[in-house]
């Protein structure tokens, strides 16, 4: 890369530097729920419009969401980023998502402006996605066709304790759990019931059993949502929501059987009905980091000094589950988790108060940086390109 690209990287991403600060206090301070982040999308939304982006709002039949694109060629290549900013229940940005959006608009503003002093030619993509923590905006953008039409690759940054660049995401699906039973006095007719309840911890046990065959890297937890109205009533409903997580999407379908069998088992040794119903939109599919990207990206945080684990001990970190993994298997993508100052793990009340931080701020920009660098190498160099296609199309292990 040459020094006036990435010169002028740098000096945009810190021109706006304020502006960011300002956006990401306001996205922080305002917590929203998934499908609910009116105000984010507002702030956000607006602030590419005024930056020169054509921006489309309520795409993808999501009311929260929006697409900012600017092009200076046609035949150029396409790059895409994309912000998240719903917030958690009870304790708000505790997954730091007020700094995933900002790093979105940081890396295609400072990308639009390589483009307007025509150092780059291609398009740049800003997809606001919503409801990340929750009904998973992005399947929705990858099902409508807004990534595959709109971009060639795909990056985003995440926030955690630590730098990582292969950190397992995990394929993942919700399913949700009814029993039916038959309702009596506990004490004067017991044998009149079918208790709903008992289903549930056979159910429970089932799983618990179940976990010693599975693989180390399967995970399946959940909560019982409604465990009976009263202690004297033999319970005639009980419900549950639980997910199932694995290393690969392919995996994931396998354990997702022996879950739904151990529900279903649990109702026939019960004798009560049983509905069981897993995620409409489909499952989220796991990471596939493109190992072209990653070491272009690596190599500039390395610049920065962030040093990393080998890949091998990387990969022994389990993290959680994103829908940018759905992404990941319809464009080359990247997903780098970057250290925000703290000890603390994401979904705590002490990441949330840690995303609002100066320090993390600093630490947003400068992997925002070094991502907008990479997607500017992919736009520029052929080379580097055909090897990012290259690596997504050999696929990835199942």
């Amino acid at each position: 890369m040459s020094s006036t690209v990435k010169q002028s990287i740098e000096s945009n991403i810190e021109k706006i530097d304020k502006e960011l600060r300002d956006i990401s206090l306001k996205i922080h301070e305002n917590p929203e729920l998934g499908d609910q982040e009116f105000h984010a999308c507002q702030i956000l939304s607006d602030y590419m419009e005024k930056k020169g982006f054509q921006v489309t709002r309520e795409v993808a039949g999501l009311k929260t969401s929006f697409l900012a694109i600017f092009s200076n060629s046609e035949s150029g290549k396409r790059v895409g980023f994309a912000s998240e900013y719903d917030a958690l229940p009870g304790i708000g940005h505790a997954c730091g998502h007020n700094l995933i959006a900002i790093q979105g608009v940081a890396c295609a503003v400072s990308v639009k402006a390589l483009m307007d002093s025509n150092l780059v030619q291609g398009t740049v993509v800003l997809f606001g996605t919503p409801a990340e923590e929750s009904s998973s905006g992005k399947i929705n953008f990858v099902k409508e066709g807004l990534i595959k039409d709109n971009v060639d690759v795909a990056l985003m940054l995440h926030p955690m304790a630590q730098d990582v660049l292969y950190g397992r995401l995990l394929a993942m699906d919700n399913i949700e759990i009814e029993y039916f039973g038959k309702p009596a006095h506990a004490s004067m007719a017991p044998w009149e019931g079918v208790n709903a309840l008992d289903a549930m911890v056979q159910a429970i046990t089932s799983l618990g059993l179940m976990r010693q065959q599975i693989l180390p890297t399967d995970r399946v937890h959940g909560i019982i949502t409604n465990g009976g109205e009263a202690p004297n009533v033999i319970p005639s409903y009980v419900s549950a929501s639980y997910r199932a997580r694995s290393l690969t999407k392919n995996q994931l379908k396998a354990l997702k059987t022996r879950v739904e069998q151990c529900f279903k088992g649990a109702a026939y040794a019960s004798g009560c009905e049983v509905k069981v119903k897993w995620r409409e939109m489909g499952s989220i599919d796991d990471v596939f980091m493109n190992d072209a990207m990653t070491a272009k990206f690596k190599s500039y945080m390395e610049k920065e000094g962030v040093t990393y684990k080998d890949r091998t001990e990387e990969e022994q970190l389990i993290v959680a589950s994103t829908d940018f993994g759905n992404v990941s298997y319809t464009v080359p993508s990247i997903h780098p988790m970057y250290a925000i100052h703290t000890d603390a793990g994401n979904h705590t009340k002490e990441f949330t108060d840690a995303s609002k931080t100066e320090a993390a701020h600093k630490d947003t920009l400068r992997a925002s940086k070094c991502l907008a660098m990479t997607a500017a190498d992919i736009l520029m160099n052929d080379t580097l390109y055909k090897q990012v296609v290259a690596d997504f199309e050999k696929g990835k292990p199942q």
